[in-house]
């Protein structure tokens, strides 16, 4: 007992001494953090369909208690391009009030997933897929800020291409004071990329367009007043309504499966920028489940944890939890401090803002990198993408999982088994007569249900095979799936008069065919200690059916 509660105590030591030893990076890299996200949160509030005060509150909470409860010691939490896609169409259809309760909902699924420890599944996700949705993601943000672009009031629509369809239609009615704003604030971020210093060119240009509106007084749409507070926690409608939470768990499933996933991801690549603590990733669904519960409460949106702001907080040297601490304070005092001053920020610079995170958010090189690999891959992150595109990220995902399983069952199958050639197979001196009527494959890793269907196949395309040899000595177990795939093709070569030999049979693996009865039926003594003896057995029992003079002949060539 003495001893654990001196290691307990050198533990706390040694996090108190690091976090001293940082705090001067986490102290720069939540305040970089800090003024990276303020521009994002009011633009992807804005692109979620609510008011941008929602998106301030949300990178306040959701940031703070993600850094707090969180798995990833620098991961910075907020408002982010993926989630508003998803928010836009619920807020459409349902309102901001049962949003939140539909954020309540989501939080306590990220929270059971977490202690369900599924955490890890995220890394399973296949690359196409992800590929797909996040350049679906750019499109629709960039195609859904054209109306703050060329400043158009029309009505937001739950579905992204009837919106873009009647944008069109309107085009010709656009303010030429929007467009000019919304390039000023484009043109600034490309170019003040260049100059490589901290304060985020995103900054610069709300800056900019501001004092462009207030200078020359152009009359253009601002995103409004926000108030010099922090919102007291206030109660969430309708939560007693169980036919509308019956209603809502669709919607927060959606919002719980991308909030995880983007999540994850986030910490994923931030575990690849710093030699830290690497992330915990049950942890990490806990602490962004809590961050969802708690934040509609003050007024907030369902928030992930934003790879670009976890990015920036590395680079400028946080390290710790604190450095997202930080970040929610700073956004804080800005909201105490500064608060009037967003009155006067242009819709259409925040548009400008969207329109160039949309343009880098596309994932050129995984397009190039995709093509070159193989279609296959490629096809998969294209029908992603169209799916994102023309219904929703939800589906799209699960369109593209079930796209890439099927891909990676193809695959298995096909690399899991195959054919042994003749002169690897047969000992020397085997008649090239004999050996035309044995075929060896072999079997590496799992057995899967297409495989039947290949041996079928072979046996077509060569009529004269009359044994075939398995050889199992790398399938280290087999589940059901394996055992069905292994009777089709017993059966298949039985109808077809084509004898099946195993050859190396796992203790596993034997102990299952014996005990499902499908060794007895395929025969004992099919069944060989090694792929030799298999080959040896059949030649010496075709051998003995040969004619005499073919006989003799053969015998000549196997002596000599």
């Amino acid at each position: 007992m003495i001893d654990q509660a001196v290691t307990a105590t050198d533990s706390n030591r040694f996090r108190w001494r690091n976090l001293l030893v940082h705090w001067r990076g986490d102290l720069m890299g939540g305040l970089t953090a800090a003024v990276v996200a303020l521009p994002l949160a009011l633009a992807f509030a804005i692109a979620s369909g609510v008011d941008p005060k929602a998106g301030l509150y949300t990178a306040i909470v959701a940031g703070g208690v993600a850094a707090l409860f969180g798995g990833s010691p620098v991961q910075i939490t907020g408002p982010t391009g993926a989630m508003a896609v998803i928010l836009l169409g619920i807020v459409a259809k349902y309102g901001i009030e049962k949003v939140w309760l539909a954020g309540v909902m989501a939080g306590l699924i990220q929270i059971a997933l977490g202690v369900a420890k599924l955490g890890r599944l995220v890394k399973f996700i296949p690359y196409p897929v992800t590929a797909g949705f996040t350049n679906g993601i750019a499109i629709i943000i960039f195609c859904g800020q054209l109306n703050n672009f060329l400043g158009l009031t029309l009505p937001r629509r739950e579905h992204f291409l009837p919106g873009l369809w009647e944008t069109l239609h309107h085009l010709s009615e656009g303010h030429w004071s929007s467009i000019a704003i919304a390039t000023v604030v484009i043109v600034t971020k490309l170019l003040w990329a260049k100059l490589r210093t901290p304060i985020p060119g995103s900054l610069v240009g709300l800056v900019l367009a501001a004092l462009l509106v207030s200078g020359l007084h152009l009359d253009v749409p601002t995103i409004g007043s926000i108030p010099q507070a922090l919102p007291m926690p206030h109660g969430i409608p309708h939560w007693q309504d169980f036919g509308l939470i019956q209603e809502l768990i669709k919607p927060a499933l959606a919002l719980a499966a991308l909030g995880s996933i983007e999540s994850l991801l986030s910490a994923v690549v931030a575990d690849g920028m710093t030699v830290s603590e690497k992330h915990d990733s049950d942890r990490e669904l806990i602490g962004q489940g809590i961050a969802n519960m708690v934040v509609p409460f003050f007024g907030g949106i369902p928030a992930t944890g934003a790879i670009a702001r976890t990015a920036v907080n590395i680079r400028s040297g946080g390290k710790t939890r604190l450095s997202g601490i930080i970040h929610s304070l700073v956004l804080l005092l800005i909201v105490l401090l500064l608060a009037p001053l967003a009155a006067r920020i242009p819709l259409a610079a925040l548009a400008g803002i969207l329109m160039v995170t949309s343009l880098r958010m596309l994932e050129w090189e995984a397009i190039g990198l995709l093509m070159r690999a193989t279609y296959a891959d490629f096809a998969v992150m294209v029908l992603t993408w169209a799916v994102t595109i023309c219904f929703d990220l939800v589906l799209a995902v699960e369109v593209g999982l079930i796209a890439a399983g099927a891909l990676f069952i193809k695959r298995m199958s096909e690399l899991s088994m195959g054919k042994i050639p003749e002169t690897e197979a047969f000992p020397p001196g085997i008649p090239l007569e004999l050996g035309k009527q044995i075929a060896v494959y072999r079997v590496d890793g799992p057995m899967f249900f297409g495989a039947a269907e290949r041996f079928v196949t072979f046996l077509r395309d060569e009529p004269e095979v009359r044994y075939l040899i398995l050889r199992m000595r790398f399938v280290p177990n087999m589940d059901t799936t394996g055992l069905v795939a292994l009777e089709d093709i017993y059966h298949d070569l039985k109808r077809r008069g084509c004898q099946l030999l195993l050859s190396g049979l796992q203790p596993e693996v034997k102990q299952l065919l014996e005990r499902t009865g499908l060794l007895e039926r395929i025969g004992v003594e099919n069944c060989f200690d090694s792929t030799d003896a298999a080959v040896r057995s059949l030649t010496s029992q075709l051998f003995c059916e040969l004619p005499s003079p073919s006989r003799q002949k053969n015998s000549e060539k196997i002596t000599v």
